[in-house]
C-alpha cells in the first residue's frame, strides 16, 4: 500500500470574518497546488483514491490534480492520526491513497508510520511525503 501525503498549498489568513474552513489559497498557493500536481500526476496510478480534508484550501489544492477526490469531514484540522489510518484503512488497505490535509497531524502520521513514535514532524505547505508498506 501507498500512502501520499499531501499538505494543502499556501491558504490566506483566516479571521472574524473568514472561518478557518473558508479559507482559500493564496496566488502562490495555486501555484505550489498546481507545481505539485503534475509531479503526481505523472507518477500515480489510476487507481489511487484521493481523500480531502473538508477544508476550502485542501478542495482547492486537490482540484489542481484534477482526479476524482472524496472529501472526508474526519480529514479537517483538528484530525487526528487514529482517524487518518482508519480513513484510508491502513495497514490494511491495498489500493494507493492520498490524503489532502493539514498539519500537525500528517507530520505526526509519517513520524508514526515511520519511526514508530508520536512527533510532530514538519510537512511545508504543498509537499507530498511518499511513504509505502511492503510486505
Amino acid at each position: 500500500m501507498d500512502l501520499i501525503l499531501w499538505r494543502h498549498a499556501q491558504a490566506g489568513p483566516g479571521g472574524p470574518e473568514k472561518p478557518d474552513l473558508s479559507r482559500i489559497l493564496t496566488s502562490k498557493g495555486h501555484k505550489q497546488a498546481w507545481k505539485m500536481a503534475a509531479c503526481l500526476d505523472a507518477s500515480l496510478p489510476s487507481g489511487c483514491r484521493i481523500l480531502v480534508s473538508p477544508a476550502l484550501r485542501t478542495v482547492q489544492t486537490a482540484e489542481a490534480l484534477g482526479r476524482t477526490f472524496r472529501i472526508e469531514p474526519d480529514l479537517g484540522p483538528d484530525t487526528t492520526v487514529e482517524k487518518l489510518l482508519n480513513a484510508v484503512n491502513w495497514p490494511h488497505g491495498r489500493d494507493p491513497v492520498i490524503i489532502v490535509g493539514h498539519q500537525p497531524a500528517l507530520g505526526q502520521l509519517a513520524a508514526t508510520l515511520i519511526s514508530g513514535s508520536s512527533q510532530n514532524w514538519p510537512i511545508r505547505k504543498a509537499n507530498v511525503w511518499w511513504i509505502t508498506r511492503c510486505k
